[in-house]
């Protein structure tokens, strides 16, 4: 393995490439310690330490906990995904947009420019939204702004969009000339930052006797058995044959190939997650808001993120919207209509609707365990931050948003170094040569 790892930097341009997006992590982490004028820092981490499981506490994990600090970077890279996922829904209503994805290179180029003006929208809207937020935050005698006013909020508004922009483009900057998928890599980057930090509190927690030697030796069995099951979710799928017909074109035989068309148990990925807890983290937000009272105290004890009630509803969420998101992302339909004009066919099975309604029955039935499993995967940190008394820092790495978001990117970006290393005839990173899931060429 230390031989196949040593490959990776014989290569100049993939050397070059991986060199390039480690200097970007060093950019972003830089940026992420530069606060926005005005704001005095205790006070608001204080304050989102005492919300770390509410939407505020959703929203600076994808951020990187550059919202609990207030830097440039405080909007992180949520406003981008917000206007590629809204782009992504208006296509499955507006057939026009639909056919522009549809159109190639070309079409890419105007979704990418398009989802760029929708990014300064969003962050231009959000960064009013903080800076009325961060005004408003008051403990004790004690407020987050030193001197609010216009000037700290057309400030603040300048500082987050232009910070949010050059986010977006550090991450064109990986897909253009570094490794991976750039945009990934931030949120991965962001995510992976608070496990030193996780350890430490175990080592703590171990040398001061809280916990044994063998407790933390369970906790880190449980960690690996986790994020097994979670890659295994990742890479699972369906292979539904192919076999296309012998089509004879001049003098040449084009077709007769035999190939399979691969259905993903988790089609989803992580969106199921994130907008199940989107809704769920509504109600407590919203009782930071209300009078204290019994309306305020039934709203925190029902949707405490550790109750039964929470974690039944979280859970059903998950499912619902995994059918839901799979639904948006995977069209039976265009694939049976794109196979029957290239030739192909699924044996025993009649090309164009048949083939549709084949290719639905069989997601649902994939899709079925694989929601299932996700909602388990979702609700397992809270349980065992709950049964084990295993710190939240180190809980949210047993599964959730950030453990799939890691494993997927990981995932990914081995794939593409193995590609490199493949097409230089150096052995790739895995025993066989090629990472699972990946077809040999």
């Amino acid at each position: 393995m230390l031989e196949k790892f040593r490959n990776i930097f014989k290569i100049p341009e993939l050397r070059r490439r991986i060199f390039f997006t480690l200097a970007i992590f060093v950019i972003y982490r830089l940026g992420g310690h530069i606060p926005v004028p005005g704001i005095n820092a205790g006070v608001l981490g204080q304050f989102f330490q005492e919300r770390a499981n509410t939407l505020f506490g959703l929203y600076d994990m994808f951020s990187g906990g550059n919202l609990r600090r207030a830097t440039i970077f405080a909007l992180g890279i949520m406003p981008y995904i917000s206007a590629s996922i809204i782009l992504q829904l208006l296509a499955t209503v507006f057939p026009a947009l639909h056919r522009i994805q549809q159109m190639g290179e070309e079409g890419r180029k105007k979704i990418t420019q398009w989802t760029r003006y929708g990014t300064v929208g969003i962050s231009a809207l959000q960064s009013l939204g903080v800076a009325a937020f961060l005004g408003g935050i008051q403990l004790g005698s004690q407020k987050v702004v030193m001197h609010p006013g216009l000037g700290f909020f057309f400030l603040t508004m300048i500082t987050l969009t232009a910070g949010t922009v050059f986010i977006m483009w550090l991450g064109e900057q990986i897909d253009e000339r570094g490794i991976g998928n750039g945009i990934s890599l931030i949120i991965f980057i962001g995510i992976i930052d608070r496990f030193p930090y996780a350890f430490l509190d175990e080592f703590q927690l171990l040398r001061q006797g809280v916990r044994t030697l063998m407790a933390e030796l369970f906790l880190l069995s449980v960690l690996v058995l986790t994020t097994a099951a979670v890659v295994l979710l990742t890479q699972g799928s369906r292979k539904i044959p192919v076999q296309y017909t012998k089509r004879v074109i001049g003098r040449k035989v084009y077709g007769g190939q035999a190939t399979h068309i691969p259905l993903r148990v988790n089609t989803a990925g992580v969106m199921p997650i994130i907008f199940a807890q989107t809704i769920m983290f509504f109600p407590q937000t919203i009782a930071t808001f209300v009078p204290a009272g019994g309306f305020q105290d039934w709203l925190n004890t029902a949707f405490r993120y550790d109750s039964y009630i929470y974690m039944s509803i979280y859970g059903l969420l998950i499912v619902f919207f995994t059918y839901f998101y799979t639904a948006v992302a995977f069209n039976p339909v265009d694939v049976a209509s794109n196979l029957k004009k290239q030739g192909g066919m699924i044996p025993g099975v009649k090309p164009g609707k048949k083939t549709a309604e084949f290719l639905d029955n069989i997601l649902t039935r994939i899709t079925l365990p694989g929601s299932v499993f996700l909602a388990l995967i979702a609700i397992f940190p809270t349980l065992m931050s709950k049964y084990t008394n295993t710190g939240f820092n180190l809980a949210q790495f047993y599964g959730g948003t950030g453990l799939l978001i890691v494993v997927g990117v990981a995932l990914d970006t081995l794939q593409q170094i193995d590609s490199h290393l493949l097409m230089r005839h150096y052995d790739g990173l895995m025993k066989s040569g090629r990472l699972k899931g990946r077809r040999r060429m």
